[in-house]
């Protein structure tokens, strides 16, 4: 999804710190940077406009950066920035606030304002992701936003789960995005980001009817992917976990799911997983019908039958074809 645009280790040594501060500053914001050990100093930078959300996964060693109010006056975007911690220890502190951020870890600051980060990396490379959106399009009021700067936010759960997941999937994910995805994917993550920060300083009432809508979608597609492997998951059980009725349910997957119904949806989940085993060559002496049942198959004619329905082969005929043909490309 995100482009390659900086990888230091295709530049010699003494040009990495100064090509890393020219790319920061045209695909973040400027900052000052202090690396004390700059023979070793190594960085790496994928980004993504999505549409109004400028993605941005970033791996670097140890280092201190600063945003001054020099550099404020120079130039200021109006931003907040977003960003999830992947790998190593970090802090962020911004308006007498301070949080330390590790591995999952989410936090909100302002381009707007002084801050400085400092990060430990250890012996690897520290990572993160950074979402820049304009101040302007978050319908939440600024000076309640203002109030949780630099304030360490768990990724693991709720809202902040379900962006810390979108998040990690954008700098992962590898397959090209076309332009009217990249699109969508932008309303999407500006819309999750408002719904966390509306969610965090309990101002969701500020935001669009829209957005809580597809806030409640977000949720329940994460429950269903959690528990496609319960053989009673249904769109009765879904509505139910959500407190929601079924009527409700069905419109919110025709309004967000381009039409598809919930159970073609779960079914089509489920699908998916047993594909993706069937093809792991780890899980190769595993049955098919132990595959099956770990996603909600329990009969495992049912699961052929679908299956066959859905790729155009049996389980069994999939997974030999994709094995040999892995094995094949091994010789």
């Amino acid at each position: 999804m995100l482009e390659n645009v900086f990888d230091s280790q295709c530049l010699p040594v003494p040009d990495r710190v100064e090509a890393w501060r020219d790319i920061t500053a045209s695909a973040l914001v400027p900052n000052e940077f202090r690396i004390d050990r700059v023979a070793e100093f190594q960085a790496s930078l994928k980004a993504a406009d999505l549409g109004g959300a400028q993605v941005t996964a970033l791996t670097y060693a140890s280092m201190t950066s600063r945003r001054t109010t020099r550099l404020i006056r120079q130039s200021d975007p109006e931003m907040y920035a977003v960003g999830l911690i992947l790998r190593g220890q970090q802090v962020i502190a911004q308006d007498r606030c301070e949080a330390p951020l590790g591995a999952g870890d989410l936090v909100v600051y302002s381009t707007s304002r002084p801050y400085t980060a400092v990060v430990q990396s250890g012996r690897d490379t520290a990572a993160s992701v950074v979402v820049q959106i304009p101040r302007a399009v978050v319908p939440v009021s600024s000076n309640r936003v203002d109030r949780i700067l630099a304030t360490r936010m768990s990724g693991s759960e709720g809202v902040g789960g379900l962006l810390a997941g979108f998040l990690t999937h954008a700098a992962t994910d590898t397959v090209p995005c076309r332009a009217a995805d990249r699109h969508r994917l932008g309303s999407v993550l500006v819309g999750l980001i408002t719904a966390w920060l509306a969610h965090l300083v309990d101002a969701l009432d500020q935001t669009p009817v829209e957005t809580r809508q597809h806030l409640q979608f977000l949720k329940i597609q994460d429950f269903i992917g959690r528990h496609l492997g319960d053989t009673d998951l249904s769109p009765a059980t879904v509505a139910a976990a959500h407190h929601i009725s079924l009527r409700t349910l069905h419109r919110l997957f025709h309004q967000h799911a381009h039409g598809t119904t919930v159970a073609a949806y779960i079914r089509r989940q489920r699908l998916a997983r047993a594909q993706r085993d069937l093809a792991d060559p780890r899980l190769s002496t595993r049955p098919v019908h132990a595959i099956a049942a770990r996603w909600g198959f329990p009969r495992p004619a049912d699961f052929t039958r679908a299956f066959r329905t859905h790729y155009g082969s049996t389980p069994s005929e999939y997974r030999h074809g994709i094995l040999r043909a892995d094995g094949d490309a091994h010789r």
